[in-house]
């Protein structure tokens, strides 16, 4: 999968959490678990848009972290709400399903990220429309 496929995957991830939130019923539990997966949800592609666009290798590494981190952190978020069955059951699933999908991408990033650093420590990433 190359970046441009993974930064729809992550948009049209973004979108369907914005409508599974959107669909929630109002309350304090749900306000609060809503607010907190819209939150972490979105910002996965957002932070992997950055990450496409970091100036160092050192920079790309921060910032794709953080994208495992995100994703990560929607993916608990996601297991609660499925334990308690709140939101759709099918669309639930399926946002549950791709986030775990997204973690293990992006773990798999970090780690081979981190390696090549140490293989090749002064290395830069190129920036800009060639950047592979």
């Amino acid at each position: 999968m190359d970046k441009n496929e993974l930064e729809r995957r992550t948009r049209l991830y973004a979108v369907r959490i914005i409508k599974f939130v959107a669909a929630l019923p109002r309350g304090r539990v749900s306000d609060v678990l809503a607010r907190q997966l819209l939150r972490s949800g979105t910002s996965i592609g957002a932070n992997y848009r950055e990450a496409n666009r970091a100036e160092s290798r050192p920079d790309f590494i921060h910032k794709i972290a953080l994208v495992e981190k995100e994703s990560a952190e929607t993916h608990y978020w996601l297991s609660l709400m499925d334990e308690i069955e709140m939101g759709e059951k099918d669309e639930r699933r399926w946002l549950l399903q791709e986030s775990g999908e997204l973690v293990a991408i992006f773990t798999k990033v970090v780690k081979s990220s981190k390696m090549r650093r140490i293989r090749t420590p002064n290395s830069e990433i190129r920036t800009g429309k060639d950047n592979p």
